[in-house]
């Protein structure tokens, strides 16, 4: 009868050590910091493979412009703007008090990251194109409200007397890069004054010159997150 208890107690206590390292060693393994540090590389590694959208942005270098307007012509040019009308034209800001130090502004659509335009439009004829992320017109939907052109803190939307439609620089968008070419004003650009790029891609030459130079956005306390830089004049002297 004893040997039979102690048998029982034996084989009892086997099978519970048995379910308990078990229970142990799954509980390990739940709690091994390499089991989740191994889950977290693996997904670490499917997002370094997904591709980043681009975010396709412009520079506009002062020390470079010298006011020869190219840019406006090849613009109108190549995206048909009516005459009398521009995507873009150069500002001449040079201190009347100082002729010899000349200051020139690229005034265009700024494409905004969160840009007001896009948020009023009642008929979504403005939009970030889903491939570029570029801000855009579908010239049938848009219905002249002109809600766009108010909303815009720059100053640089119009409707066009032929479409009837507003618009906007959107980096030449349905011409040149459709066409596989950089905007038209960047070819025709003799001074090399304008860059363009895609920021998300730290190896595009935009993206290593906005590292090396320093660059303002217009109006930055509007809050719209403007893609368009400007690399400020440096004094001459300086």
């Amino acid at each position: 009868m004893q040997n039979k208890r102690r048998k029982f107690i034996k084989s009892f206590a086997l099978g519970s050590f048995g379910l308990g390292a078990l229970g142990y060693s799954n509980l390990l393994a739940q709690n091994d910091p390499s089991t989740d540090k191994s889950a977290q590389d693996a997904n670490a590694s499917v997002q370094k493979q997904e591709p980043k959208k681009p975010h396709y942005g412009m520079i506009f270098d002062q020390n470079k412009c010298v006011g020869c307007t190219d840019c406006e012509i090849a613009c109108r040019k190549v995206n048909l703007v009516p005459k009398g009308q521009m995507r873009l034209f150069i500002q001449d800001k040079t201190d009347p008090l100082n002729l010899k130090e000349k200051r020139y502004v690229r005034v265009s659509c700024q494409q905004c990251e969160d840009a007001p335009c896009v948020n009023v439009c009642p008929t979504k004829a403005c939009h970030k194109d889903e491939k570029t992320g570029i801000t855009t017109m579908n010239t049938d939907d848009c219905i002249a409200c002109k809600y766009c052109i108010v909303a815009c803190p720059y100053d640089v939307r119009f409707i066009n007397h032929e479409t009837r439609a507003a618009e906007s620089c959107n980096f030449c968008l349905d011409t040149n890069l459709k066409d596989g070419h950089e905007p038209a004003c960047i070819e025709a650009c003799r001074y090399e004054a304008i860059v363009f790029g895609d920021l998300n891609d730290e190896e595009s030459h935009i993206s290593k010159l906005l590292r090396v130079k320093d660059s303002l956005r217009m109006h930055p306390e509007c809050g719209t997150k403007p893609s368009l830089r400007y690399i400020p004049a440096v004094k001459l002297g300086v």
